[in-house]
């Protein structure tokens, strides 16, 4: 039989830009003889003889070689039904080794028609459920599903381990006009390695999955075939009460962790704790600190560990550096069966320039922008995402909604808010493009950042989303309805950097700054803050917090404690990084563990206690935590002592008589006969003092609690008596 294969067609298979080569290869119904006939046709260039192998039991129908490059072709009687599951290919390489498969080339499409519209549209959130390397069995065969999006690819296909890293071996079919390349690989299994060649008129690059579940462990750049449906849950308690311990009125007392570097084993510094010894470790220390979430730094997929996961690469890839991604699972687990919320970093502002990643995807700019005033970062070296683009936006999207989804993610924190809204961010003029009315805002970001609050809080209800966002952007803790970003939180950076500044002067300049601790609180309600101590205040030359105090040893650590103190206590949700709970001396350091040899000094211990204890009060208190975010849960009694360096205020719960008072001294001379004016008589209780010699300090204090005199003060009827420690917080109340 003559064969019916145009020459041409055989040219584009080989050169690797054939769109569709299911027209080539696979089974074909053709006329011979004036019979129909079914003649199966299969590209192995590594072969030198193959066969068609009906079934196990029947005999081989020998296959001949049409094109010298290696197609091969053999004319079968017609059957009907299914088509794939009916025959196998079986080969002899150069080597004389044998090989038998299923033929990928019979196997139907499985990205529907709908799919596809979906993801053009970018209205396809669970399109992790189609894309990437999907676990499918069809027709009773068992494989793996491989779809990416190259549009303006002249050619891709999928390379592993499987077929000997060879471009030609499984070319995908691109469907048009999506530009989305498919391809079921029948009998591969979880655990195989692959990429995807991608040729572009010749130019050809081998990527990494943008939607691998996995990758292999750095420097390898490989993504890895993963099954994300085996861990059996058993967090349904922590689940169906999230909401509450995520509340706007709950304590949420965040520590910040670089998984990598919080701690090392003792016999081998060098090397990473797994994903599972991590979750034990973590989860007694957390309880035993009284932390309620941790929050984790990028743990997607990076290639350079000294991004510390920033520049991720692995959007939906839990980095192998700990574990596979059902150890990441278990992680999550734990921690929830502990009642310890997870929140990770994600970073949708960025992406970087390796050459396995997403920059020039399909040998064009298609995730980023073609112009460098919109497409690359000036600060980072980094590509910024087309964030105007359908399949980008959907890319993003259903990346955030992947980690609730499939890991029971209890937050999202979004690195680099402001350097996604500002078109101009870190540009001089004429370095950015301005939006269609002249303005710097880049709408497309503002609209993205928006759908993914509102689909986010729409499909996961509880789930925090929390913002790094460093400007004075109008409403980004706020509703989208209202005109807000619609964020949960937002970090306030302003305190954070104004409080800095005051606790580094000198306490004997102080008096000349208590401006810049009382600003905080004309903007403290118009958003929803986290007050965050995170991994950006100790790098880059910046010292460990214990190192920016001021004064000898034993002033440091109390400054610390009461900076702590004053923290806790001040309204805003609290984040912690790692090390400072126990004041670390080095500056963080992503490659060696925290110094934990340091608790063997009495001043480090006191001051992890301090923070235990701190957390407890902060649980335990209504007043400290039920209402951060509006005006009432807080009121001054004196914040105008400057010249003594005091400040004092109430934290009130929702109901009004159950308040605390709060004293701050930010000297180290002891303030004796300190009058303090309070709302009403009785008894009140010092619940807290930071001076305490249980916490390495010098036990002044106020023999843990006082009446109230019928002696007016700061307006109000009554007033303490107090003695106020040196570099000390002390915290009262009343009991009647």
């Amino acid at each position: 039989m003559q064969t019916s294969v145009r020459l041409q067609a055989v040219g584009a298979l080989i050169d690797g830009n054939n769109e569709n080569p299911f027209e080539l290869l696979g089974p074909h119904e053709v006329e011979a003889d004036g019979q129909r006939v079914m003649a199966v046709r299969a590209y192995l260039p590594q072969a030198r003889q193959a066969w068609v192998v009906d079934s196990p039991h029947s005999a081989e129908r020998p296959m001949r070689k049409i094109h010298p490059g290696g197609l091969f072709e053999a004319v079968c009687p017609l059957r009907d039904g299914d088509i794939a599951a009916s025959y196998q290919l079986r080969h002899i390489d150069h080597f004389g080794q044998q090989y038998t498969m299923h033929d990928p080339y019979a196997f139907p499409p499985l990205i529907s028609d709908f799919d596809l519209h979906l993801l053009t549209e970018g209205r396809h959130l669970d399109s992790y459920e189609r894309l990437g390397a999907q676990l499918r069995t069809v027709d009773g065969v068992a494989g793996v599903n491989f779809a990416v999006w190259a549009p303006n690819a002249s050619g891709v296909s999928v390379i592993g381990d499987f077929n000997g890293w060879d471009g030609r071996r499984h070319p995908m079919r691109k469907h048009i006009p999506s530009g989305f390349w498919e391809l079921f690989v029948p009998e591969l299994e979880e655990g195989a390695t692959y990429k995807y060649q991608i040729n572009h008129h010749g130019h050809i690059e081998q990527k990494a999955d943008p939607y691998g579940f996995a990758a292999e462990l750095p420097p390898r750049t490989g993504s890895v075939v993963a099954d994300l449906s085996r861990h059996q849950w058993n967090d349904d308690a922590w689940m169906n009460s999230r909401a509450q311990h995520n509340g706007l009125d709950a304590p949420i007392s965040t520590y910040e962790i670089h998984l990598g570097s919080w701690r090392r084993p003792d016999d081998d510094p060098t090397r990473w704790l797994t994903y599972r010894e991590l979750a034990h470790q973590l989860v007694d220390y957390c309880r035993e600190m009284g932390f309620t979430h941790v929050q984790l730094m990028p743990i997607s997929e990076h290639p350079f560990s000294g991004s510390w996961g920033y520049q991720t690469v692995g959007y939906f890839a839990a980095t192998s550096r700990y574990g596979t991604p059902e150890d990441f699972m278990y992680f999550v687990d734990q921690l929830h069966q502990a009642g310890i919320g997870v929140i990770i970093d994600w970073v949708p502002a960025h992406f970087p320039r390796d050459g396995h990643g997403l920059r020039q995807f399909d040998g064009t700019p298609l995730y980023e922008h073609a112009d460098p005033r919109q497409g690359e970062h000036p600060d980072w070296g980094t590509m910024i995402f087309n964030y105007g683009r359908n399949e980008v936006r959907n890319f993003l999207l259903s990346n955030a909604l992947f980690w609730l989804d499939k890991y029971h993610i209890d937050g999202l924190r979004v690195d680099a808010v402001a350097s996604m809204i500002y078109l101009d961010y870190s540009r001089d003029e004429g370095e950015w493009i301005p939006n269609e009315f002249g303005g710097r805002e880049n709408l497309e970001a503002i609209s993205l950042l928006k759908e993914f609050n509102e689909q986010t809080h729409a499909r996961h209800p509880g789930v925090l989303t929390i913002a790094e966002e460093s400007t004075a952007f109008t409403g980004v803790s706020r509703p989208t309805y209202l005109g807000g970003l619609g964020f949960s939180l937002k970090w306030n950076m302003g305190w954070m950097n104004d409080t800095l500044r005051y606790m580094q002067h000198e306490p004997i300049h102080r008096k000349y700054h208590q401006d810049e601790l009382t600003f905080s609180l004309i903007y403290a309600f118009t958003e929803n803050f986290v007050l965050p101590f995170s991994h950006d205040e100790v790098v880059h030359g910046k010292g460990s917090l214990l190192d920016q105090m001021p004064g000898d040893l034993w002033q440091k650590f109390a400054n610390l404690r009461l900076l702590y103190g004053y923290m806790w206590t001040h309204p805003g949700k609290k984040l912690l990084f790692m090390g400072n709970e126990f004041g670390q001396w080095n500056e963080w350091n992503y490659d060696e563990s925290l110094q934990w040899h340091l608790l063997q000094w009495e001043s480090h211990r006191g001051l992890q206690r301090m923070v235990a204890d701190i957390n407890a009060v902060y649980r335990r208190e209504p007043a400290l935590h039920e209402v951060d975010f509006e005006g009432h849960g807080f009121e001054w009694i004196d914040c105008h002592n400057y010249e003594a360096s005091i400040m004092a205020y109430m934290r009130k719960a929702k109901d009004p008589q159950d308040y605390l008072v709060v004293a701050c001294n930010f000297t180290p001379v002891v303030r004796e006969g300190y009058r303090l004016g309070v709302p009403q008589g009785g008894w009140y209780e010092e619940i807290f003092n930071s001076d305490s010699e249980h916490y390495a300090g010098s036990n002044v204090g106020n023999g843990g609690g006082l009446m109230a005199d019928e002696q007016e003060a700061h307006g109000r009827p009554f007033s303490l008596n107090l003695t106020l420690p040196p570099l000390g917080i002390t915290v009262l109340k009343p009991r009647g």
